[in-house]
C-alpha cells in the first residue's frame, strides 16, 4: 500500500522556520516527481515547489523563492521543505504529493498519483 505521511507542522513566529518532512512508502518513489502544496482556509490549493525526478529541476511559488527549500533523499523515500522566514500568510495545510515521471507537477497539482494527509503550519504574527 502506497502512502505519504507528512510530519513536522506547527505553531511558529512570525521569522522562524520549520521543516516540513515527507516519508513515502510502499515503492520507490524514485521516477516521481515530488512536490508540496498548500491550502489556506477558503482558499484553493496551491503548489509550492516541485522537485523533479530527473535532473533534481526544482521549481518554486514566487511566494516563498528565497525563504523555502525543497530536497529529496531518494535512498529514503523522503521529501523535505525547509521554511525559513516565516510569515502569518504562508499559513496552510501542508500536503506532499507524487506524480510518477511527471514534468508538469507544479504547474497541474491535480494531476499527482498520490498524496499525504496533509499538516498544518500556523505562523503567528
Amino acid at each position: 500500500q502506497v502512502q505519504l505521511v507528512e510530519s513536522g507542522g506547527g505553531l511558529v513566529q512570525a521569522g522562524g522556520s520549520l521543516r516540513l518532512s515527507c516519508a513515502a512508502s510502499g515503492r520507490s518513489f524514485s521516477s516521481y516527481t515530488m512536490g508540496w502544496f498548500r491550502q489556506a482556509p477558503g482558499k484553493e490549493r496551491e503548489s509550492v515547489a516541485t522537485f523533479s525526478w530527473s535532473g533534481g529541476t526544482t521549481v518554486y511559488a514566487d511566494s516563498v523563492k528565497g525563504r523555502f527549500t525543497i530536497s529529496r533523499d531518494n535512498a529514503k523515500n523522503t521529501v523535505y521543505l525547509q521554511m525559513n522566514s516565516l510569515k502569518p500568510e504562508d499559513t496552510a495545510v501542508y500536503y506532499c504529493a507524487a506524480a510518477f515521471l511527471s514534468r508538469t507537477l507544479y504547474s497541474n497539482w491535480k494531476t499527482a498519483d498520490y498524496w499525504g494527509q496533509g499538516t498544518q503550519v500556523t505562523v503567528s504574527s
